[in-house]
């Protein structure tokens, strides 16, 4: 007779760091990189009423684990902005590579440890731009430039802080006043930087090194002419075309322009294929009308494990599509949260029949 730890939300807290995050987030694009079939782009079914379900299937061989992440959430639409009308907590099912023994159960997010719990997948998402950070962003990065004032924008800040600790100043935008002084306030203090919230576009990105998409928007945030040479910037919305062939959602969504492909020297997707696969609109539609080639979109994981050098030039401007979640990257974490919370004695033992 075996055992599996199942963990619940309660038990998941105070376990990861961000740093550890973008380490086991790193290597898991790097080993689908070299071992493409470990790693998948998600898959998602829709229900006639609007509920998605996701699933995130992958691996990580080098920390021995390979399974799927699975949630579902009522997806609307108001305004400019996707909503969730529920969203039911993450589902990660963790097995062996080496033997396919199931170890573990986890039911909930996995949040970062100092942050606590925040916005969907947030860690995972701001590990994974952190990579791209780790490889994109000028060493001698000095001002930062944000978008967005929530719990992806905090997850965000604090990764780019963890792989640029030199930067000194960011200047955030978020399209409410009273939250964008708030959140300068109290992630300035936190992260040990400072932050001035600031009034349009134009601010954030004027003389930034790097500028930080990290907003729930549907339409594009500026005008890619603004971006200037030897900047990095970020974008974390994705797309689902299913949603909007179903009648769910009104518009394909964007938060970067054609310009801002147009305009950079250097394309980084978590993957490429999901870009086709989703129709995902800030890489596919340029890619559609001739602006850039889908070939000269590099995966995330060929940066993670060198064979494609990032950036190499001061000058370039980089792009980074955070375009998905992969399963590899998911289990990452929950292997570390795994094998972490097993160490603390927590989680509750289900035996199963041999």
């Amino acid at each position: 007779m075996s055992e599996v730890l199942l963990l619940r939300p309660n038990e998941l807290l105070g376990l990861v760091s961000m740093a550890e995050a973008i380490d086991a987030v790193a290597a898991a694009y790097a080993g689908g990189s070299e071992y493409p079939v470990i790693n998948a782009p998600r898959r998602r079914v829709h229900s006639p009423e609007g509920v998605r379900v996701s699933n995130f299937p992958g691996g990580v061989h080098a920390l021995g684990v390979i399974g799927s992440q699975t949630r579902a959430e009522l997806v609307g639409h108001a305004d400019a902005h996707q909503q969730y009308l529920r969203r039911e907590p993450p589902v990660f099912v963790l097995n062996d590579s080496n033997t396919g023994e199931l170890l573990a159960i986890l039911v909930g997010e996995i949040p970062e440890k100092e942050l606590g719990p925040s916005s969907l997948m947030a860690m995972r998402t701001g590990a994974t731009s952190g990579v791209g950070f780790r490889h994109l962003v000028r060493e001698d990065a000095k001002l930062a430039g944000l978008f967005g004032s929530g719990g992806q924008a905090s997850h965000q800040l604090q990764a780019l802080l963890t792989e640029r600790p030199g930067i000194e100043r960011v200047r955030v935008f978020g399209r409410d006043q009273a939250n964008r002084e708030r959140f300068a306030e109290e992630y300035g203090a936190r992260f040990g930087v400072a932050i001035e919230p600031v009034a349009s576009a134009e601010a954030v990105i004027d003389g930034a090194d790097v500028v930080v998409c990290a907003t729930n928007t549907s339409t594009v945030l500026f005008d890619g002419d603004l971006l200037q040479p030897g900047q990095h910037i970020t974008g974390i919305i994705g797309s689902n075309m299913q949603l909007v062939e179903g009648g769910f959602l009104k518009t394909v969504r964007r938060e970067l322009d054609d310009r801002t492909a147009e305009k950079a020297d250097l394309i980084v997707a978590n993957l490429r294929d999901s870009v086709m696969a989703e129709k995902q609109g800030d890489l596919y539609q340029p890619i559609e009308k001739g602006l850039i080639r889908f070939e000269d979109i590099v995966d995330l994981g060929e940066v993670a494990l060198g064979r494609h050098p990032g950036r190499t030039a001061p000058d370039q401007l980089t792009y980074h599509k955070n375009n998905n979640g992969t399963g590899a990257a998911d289990l990452a974490i929950a292997m570390l949260a795994f094998r972490k919370a097993r160490e603390l004695g927590r989680g509750m033992p289900l035996a199963l029949a041999a």
